[in-house]
């Protein structure tokens, strides 16, 4: 498009709603061209990076801004028709301050529950899972090395490192590997406070996921969240186990009962051998899909988030959840300003205000360190055109889809529940995989619109680009290109792209981040309270 061009502004970009104050770019728009909406001509008057917002009437200081028929901020100053809207004139909340605390949001509770028609008999799915003996169903099969503490960090992943030659790992067909979890915390915790527990539960779910074949735990043997205690409050040990055949009492190496490092190691080799020989004994059979728990998350996000990835991914999860599956939404700080949505398609007014409560809790826990939640959007995100945590969490929300919500979890708790459900993690990245992992899920979709390249084992990722110009760039990383819809592409038809892949995916289709070996190291359990 030339200076000064005329054309109709949906050519160029996207005005989501009716009434919406601004519009988004889909690809660069030089100062100066014209706009035409609604018969009205409409001079762009600065230039907008694709992904980035334009007014498209003027808008008074101090007034809201509506993006996705919503408030995603208000006027810092007078913005004029055509301009850039961005960090210079949209702030948090009302006047020239931008400073938080001016949205009021309408909270109802299970006004609006969708109604769901699941899919018959013989509409229903499968996939190539590996049935575990207390019926979960893993979409991988691997042997996870849990340490307690990070003083036997450094064990599980030396004896991890005597089984990353491949050869070795073909004496164990069906096996997908040996994962170390190794982590910062375990010691210098308050004995059965908030974070002790909350690691002892996200340990206690990467050891009993149904993705591992079978699992060890290492530890030093004077750290605060000794191996015994971690079993026990972990329900890792428990009679209805032993009665279904899972694996009743895990190896436990102490560094110090062992008489050091080297002899620990040793014992730990010896043991994961005989691990991988029983989870070598597992075979992929068929198994309806309702048998997944697929997780959710978003990062290095951009404009085009909430417009192309995130909205079709909620339609494969509308898919997943009429086939009985579960689909888990969470990054609690980025849906802080739009839970009003969500709670009114809880299934009990109780479901929606454990919704809000959380804000409430993050409001306090962010305040405590002097920080505001909405720092929540990265400089990165900035960069891609979001501009409030408002507006990410708008674009956020959609990739739970249209279902109704029928819980709220705690950061790693056990997912009991099939259907659209919430997790309370942070919003960055790495802690909100971990606890989403840690909480059952068997399968991962994360969608970006700057270039995130994570993985995490052993939950497999699938990468969305927002975008085609990521996609083509980035083509080692990204799974699918949600920039189609750009281009006009359906998001529904997008939804059953995604939909299907995933299928394939948990049937043993390697994504783009298994393939380049990544998500070890990505383990990062959410360390919520003091170091002593």
């Amino acid at each position: 498009m030339t200076s000064h061009e005329t054309a109709e502004l949906n050519s160029y970009a996207i005005l989501l709603k009716p009434g919406d104050d601004v519009a988004v770019a889909k690809q660069r728009i030089p100062a100066g061209t014209v706009l035409v909406l609604n018969g009205k001509e409409l001079p762009v008057e600065t230039d907008v990076p694709a992904g980035h917002k334009f007014a498209v009437h003027g808008v008074a200081e101090g007034a809201p801004v509506l993006k996705y028929g919503q408030i995603i901020g208000y006027a810092t100053v007078n913005i004029g028709a055509g301009q850039h809207v961005h960090t210079r004139n949209l702030g948090f909340g009302a006047g020239k301050t931008g400073g938080a605390g001016s949205l009021e949001l309408d909270y109802e509770y299970s006004t609006a529950i969708p109604a769901v028609e699941y899919y018959g008999a013989d509409k229903l799915r499968t996939f190539d899972g590996f049935k575990r003996a207390d019926g979960r169903v893993g979409t991988r099969n691997y042997i996870a090395l849990v340490s307690t503490v990070n003083c036997s960090a450094s064990t599980v992943q030396a004896i991890a490192d005597k089984f990353r030659d491949p050869e070795i790992l073909k004496e164990f067909p069906g096996v997908d590997g040996v994962i170390p979890y190794a982590h910062k915390g375990g010691c210098g915790q308050h004995l059965g406070g908030a974070d002790y527990v909350q690691l002892q539960r996200t340990l206690a779910g990467m050891a009993d996921h149904p993705n591992v074949g079978g699992y060890l735990i290492a530890g030093l043997g004077c750290e605060v969240n000794q191996a015994m205690a971690l079993m026990q409050h972990g329900n890792l040990i428990r009679p209805e186990q032993i009665a279904a055949g899972r694996q009743a009492m895990p190896p436990v190496i102490v560094i110090q009962d062992e008489g050091g490092l080297r002899k620990a190691v040793n014992r730990g080799v010896e043991e994961t051998v005989k691990l991988l020989k029983q989870a070598s004994a597992a075979r992929r059979t068929p198994q309806p899909i309702a048998n997944l728990i697929i997780g959710t998350n978003c990062g290095g996000s951009d404009g085009n988030s909430g417009i192309t990835a995130n909205p079709a991914l909620g339609a494969a999860g509308d898919e997943f959840v009429k086939h009985g599956a579960g689909w888990v939404l969470a990054e609690t700080s980025e849906t802080y300003g739009a839970e009003h949505l969500l709670t009114r398609r809880a299934v009990t007014p109780e479901v929606g205000k454990k919704l809000v409560d959380l804000m409430r809790w993050w409001e306090w826990y962010t305040s405590m360190w002097g920080a505001s939640i909405d720092a929540n959007p990265s400089p990165g995100n900035k960069e891609g055109g979001l501009t409030t945590i408002y507006e990410k969490s708008l674009g956020a929300l959609s990739k739970g889809g249209s279902m109704p919500l029928v819980e709220v979890y705690k950061f790693a708790e056990r997912i009991d529940k099939k259907g659209f459900t919430f997790m309370d993690t942070p919003g960055h990245d790495p802690v909100s995989v971990t606890g989403l992992a840690a909480g059952g899920c068997n399968l991962i979709v994360f969608t970006t619109g700057r270039g995130s390249c994570s993985g995490f084992k052993p939950s497999p990722i699938l990468k969305i680009a927002t975008n085609s110009a990521l996609y083509n760039r980035m083509p080692e990383d990204m799974d699918i290109d949600a920039g189609v819809i750009l281009d006009g592409v359906s998001i529904a038809d997008l939804g059953l792209q995604i939909f299907e892949e995933l299928i394939a995916v948990a049937s043993g289709k390697q994504t783009k981040s298994e393939a380049q070996g990544l998500g070890e190291t990505e383990f990062a359990p959410w360390l919520l309270g003091p170091v002593m």
